[in-house]
């Protein structure tokens, strides 16, 4: 599993996170997306590593603009350490 993490220009208000994350589920099989409009940052949890070029395409289409894009290993949490 792996974390991306983007800093994304251009998200106003939660209806632009919903577009955000559309966009990313339509376009890659993942996990979970989240976006957030106040932090400028959306974070995708896929099972595999994605290409900036094409997470940076994706994001193109909806009109908004990614300024950094960092990939890491995923990590679960797990209340109980099992």
């Amino acid at each position: 599993m792996v974390k991306i993490t983007m800093n994304v220009e251009g998200m106003a208000c939660p209806r632009c996170e919903a577009h955000m994350v559309e966009a990313i589920k339509k376009a890659f099989n993942v996990k979970k997306v989240t976006a957030s409009h106040t932090s400028k940052s959306c974070e995708i949890i896929a099972k595999e590593e994605i290409a900036e070029s094409a997470i940076l395409d994706a994001v193109k289409e909806t009109g908004y603009v990614v300024s950094d894009v960092k990939c890491e290993p995923h990590k679960k949490f797990c209340l109980f350490g099992k």
